[in-house]
């Protein structure tokens, strides 16, 4: 018997599409990625809810749930996934689509102009939240909601070149600063049994990292269609962390028993019962902490725009200036894993060395002015940073009496912003012509700092202090 020929399986396919199987070849491949989607699409959900249950069972850890400290541990996550989202989307706006002179002379015009509410308000921030119950909960609250309306504003102007992009991007970088002022007078209020200050600020670091490391890729994303939508989904994180802040314990508004932190001596006739003078190891730590605050706010604003003028050769402004940010932010995460792991630490040797490395990174830059010194600027600014404020949260914790730690905590983060502030203004007006004359500036600043610092070190050898578990 002779097989068929072509012609009659040809006409056999037509009257029958279908193989035997039921499963013809182009319907059994989208069968696949259809399944495979689907597949995938369930791991993903399935990780992540575990990956929720996870960082909420870490928030919620050794007590942290029922005094109410994993709630602020879940707002700051909302707040520092916003101010990445900020960030990201003013990249490429705020600096690179303005001709420089003008975005110099308008930035530096508003921040001086935020230097005076500073100065104003830095001495009575922490005694005004404690005087007027519901203050703080309602104080961060109203961080939060400016700067959701802030973002709002700015989605706007960004892609309508309007008068207010300047103002808007200036206002929330009040707010945020102010965020930290308010949030830290919370914290003592919030400690589970057996947390330390050092432990509890260290927790709510980290999920600020975990914060900046999940928002930063979807405001990538967000990018693609547009600066504008990442400001939108910046706004949906600021009222998330607006509702987050209300929601916070009632205990977070008590101050019964507590008394005010006097910097000066000339503060005593206006205190109120139970005030504490500013312990000897507690005005060093904070004048040594002043220091890379300065650091940070002076390269944040000078290499801005010195970057985008006098770029290094065979390297876009856009590289160099993510390879300074990127260096402080791996700086600052491992200053906080530090931090965590160290089991005992000198805060007056802490502050001090980080004081002399700043000092010696920022004349490396100075010297060896390059892609690797404007590396090891951005790595060591950001780790200095995160030791010294940490060393500084543990003098506060040994020195300073119970009563008086909101108070001590809003006080040194005024003035630690107060530090940001002048340094980002200093960057500003700084000539970027020749590029070292910056660096220059900054090593003299330090240099002279750093020996008022250690020439009034306190004399007693500070004692060693817990910083982790």
């Amino acid at each position: 018997m002779t097989p068929p020929s072509d012609s009659s399986t040809d006409e056999q396919r037509w009257r029958d599409p279908h193989p035997a199987d039921g499963s013809k070849p182009g319907a059994r491949a989208g069968s696949k990625v259809g399944r495979g989607l689907g597949a995938t699409a369930r791991a993903t959900g399935r990780f992540g809810r575990f990956t929720m249950r996870q960082a909420r069972r870490a928030a919620e850890a050794q007590g942290a749930g029922e005094s109410g400290l994993s709630r602020l541990i879940q707002m700051h996550f909302f707040n520092t996934a916003g101010d990445a989202a900020v960030a990201i989307s003013l990249a490429g706006t705020l600096f690179f689509t303005v001709p420089s002179g003008e975005a110099r002379g308008q930035v530096a015009l508003f921040l001086g102009l935020t230097m005076l509410p500073f100065a104003i308000v830095a001495p009575l921030i922490g005694p005004f939240l404690d005087r007027f119950a519901h203050g703080r909960r309602w104080a961060i609250g109203a961080t939060m909601a400016i700067r959701a309306f802030l973002v709002w504003v700015l989605a706007g102007a960004v892609v309508t070149d309007s008068p207010w992009l300047f103002p808007a991007a200036l206002g929330v970088l009040v707010a945020s600063k102010a965020y930290g002022v308010t949030r830290a007078a919370a914290v003592p209020r919030l400690l589970p049994r057996d947390f330390t200050l050092v432990k509890a600020n260290g927790r709510v670091s980290m999920s600020g990292i975990v914060g900046v490391a999940v928002s930063a890729p979807l405001a990538g994303l967000a990018s693609l269609a547009g600066p504008e939508w990442v400001l939108r989904y910046a706004f949906l994180l600021f009222v998330a962390a607006t509702i987050a802040a209300v929601r916070l314990p009632s205990r977070v508004d008590s101050s019964e028993g507590e008394g005010d932190l006097l910097l000066r001596s000339h503060d005593e006739g206006r205190a109120r019962q139970g005030s504490v003078r500013i312990p000897p190891a507690v005005a060093y730590a904070l004048r040594a902490n002043c220091g890379p605050r300065w650091m940070s706010g002076f390269l944040i604003m000078f290499m801005a725009f010195q970057l985008r003028e006098n770029p290094i050769d065979g390297w876009s402004t856009e590289v160099l200036t993510a390879l300074v940010v990127g260096g402080a932010a791996a700086g600052n995460f491992l200053g906080v894993i530090a931090a965590s792991m160290l089991k005992r630490i000198n805060p007056s040797v802490t502050v001090s060395g980080v004081l002399v490395a700043d000092v010696a990174v920022v004349a490396f830059g100075l010297v060896f002015y390059g892609v690797l010194a404007l590396a090891l600027l951005g790595l060591v600014a950001g780790l200095g940073q995160a030791l010294a404020k940490f060393s500084l949260d543990a003098t506060i914790q040994r020195d300073v009496p119970h009563r008086v730690q909101a108070s001590a905590f809003a006080r040194s983060d005024t003035t630690l912003q107060l530090a940001w502030v002048i340094g980002g203004f200093i960057g500003i007006v700084m000539p970027i012509d020749p590029p070292r004359l910056g660096l220059g500036v900054a090593t003299a600043v330090l240099v002279g700092w750093s020996l008022f610092v250690l020439v009034r070190r306190p004399g007693r050898a500070s004692r060693e202090v817990r910083t982790g578990n």
